[in-house]
């Protein structure tokens, strides 16, 4: 006859459950610092606009460069397209927003406002603009404008 004092044994080994339940907890904790750690790094990280969009941001900001000293209606005119342009084609609105200044300072020098840009205004949009074409090989180089 059986014993009625002993415990049936379920061949469950409790330390062993703890030991599995740490690890995987020890796991999600790891990718979890992993994936944070990455966020992190990335955060202040400048979109990379393609090639496609940078040399289109450089041919832009070549015309805009000539469209600064030209008659004022075919700078309204050139602003109008080019923007539409821009908005149309380039991918990375980030880039496409410098450019976008950048037209305008041209459209206001040419119109001789009060608004336009210092050399230091081109020179720190220009490196601003050239991070998000540093991955594409094409360094993008903005002249000052009215000068």
């Amino acid at each position: 006859m059986a014993d009625a004092t002993t415990t049936p044994t379920t061949g469950r080994n409790p330390k062993r459950d703890r030991l599995i339940l740490g690890a995987v907890a020890a796991t999600a904790v790891a990718a979890l610092a992993a994936g944070g750690a990455y966020w992190w790094q990335d955060r202040d990280e400048l979109s990379q606009a393609s090639v496609q969009d940078c040399e289109l941001a450089q041919r832009i900001v070549t015309e805009a460069a000539g469209i600064a000293t030209g008659p004022v209606p075919a700078a309204e005119t050139w602003w109008k397209e080019t923007g539409a342009e821009r908005r149309a084609t380039m991918e990375d609105g980030y880039l496409g927003a410098k450019i976008s200044r950048y037209e305008g300072w041209a459209l206001e020098t040419a119109r001789k406002s009060a608004d336009t840009p210092s050399a230091k205004d081109v020179r720190d949009l220009q490196e601003e603009a050239r991070g998000h074409c540093a991955d594409s090989g094409v360094t993008l180089s903005m002249p000052p404008l009215g000068s």
